[in-house]
């Protein structure tokens, strides 16, 4: 059964605690991870490009010249996406880029990010991870009290708690987010998962089903 270190917010090592074979104890699937990296990149893509068709661009309203006795080719505007000025064949529209994933599929993907960081030694569990006051000070040196210290880190909330969450965002490479909103590029994104107790808790009853 994997384990990780519990400290508390002096960053003291305070015990160790079990965690769950069925979430952080499988052997990581390396192609659904990557599936779900594509498909949350993909979600993210505004998908606001836009083109000008034939029928968007001003003018070609005349035909530029007779059908027939020029010795020219036949046109019928000058707007066409052969002529200098015309539209655009065939390019891009706003469009959503967004797919969907099989549910057995996201939920195999947290159960591989949350062991391969728990293969790796880079979890560390927190007893109760709150702050009295907004204060990025405090925070920070908290961060630096822990041994991994030196990574990009994702701090994981059971609840949302307004002084971690405040206190953290203006530290770089410092991400908070809550167990229920965990993703799988959040989780490869960053070097150390800091969790709240309760938080692992929470991951477990949800994902070890």
């Amino acid at each position: 059964m994997p384990k990780a270190n519990v400290y508390d917010m002096s960053g003291a090592q305070v015990g160790e605690c079990e965690l769950s074979d069925a979430v952080f104890g499988i052997e990581p699937n390396r192609t659904v991870l990557h599936e779900m990296v594509r498909h949350h990149l993909a979600a993210r893509r505004q998908g606001t490009q836009s083109t000008l068709t034939r029928s968007e661009v001003s003018g070609g309203g005349a035909k530029p010249w007779r059908q027939k006795g020029t010795g020219r080719a036949r046109h019928g505007s000058t707007r066409s996406p052969q002529w200098t000025h015309g539209g655009v064949a065939l390019g891009p529209k706003p469009r959503s880029y967004r797919y969907s994933v099989n549910k057995k599929v996201r939920r195999l993907a947290i159960r591989s990010a949350l062991s391969a960081k728990a293969a790796a030694g880079e979890i560390m569990v927190i007893e109760d991870l709150r702050l009295d006051a907004i204060k990025t000070k405090t925070f920070a040196a908290f961060l630096r009290a822990l041994p991994l210290s030196a990574k990009r880190s994702l701090v994981v909330m059971p609840e949302p708690r307004e002084t971690v969450i405040l206190s953290a965002r203006n530290i770089p490479g410092v991400k908070t987010t809550l167990a229920s909103l965990v993703n799988v590029y959040d989780l490869l994104g960053h070097g150390v998962l800091i969790l709240d107790r309760a938080a692992v808790t929470r991951i477990e009853e949800v994902y070890a089903q």
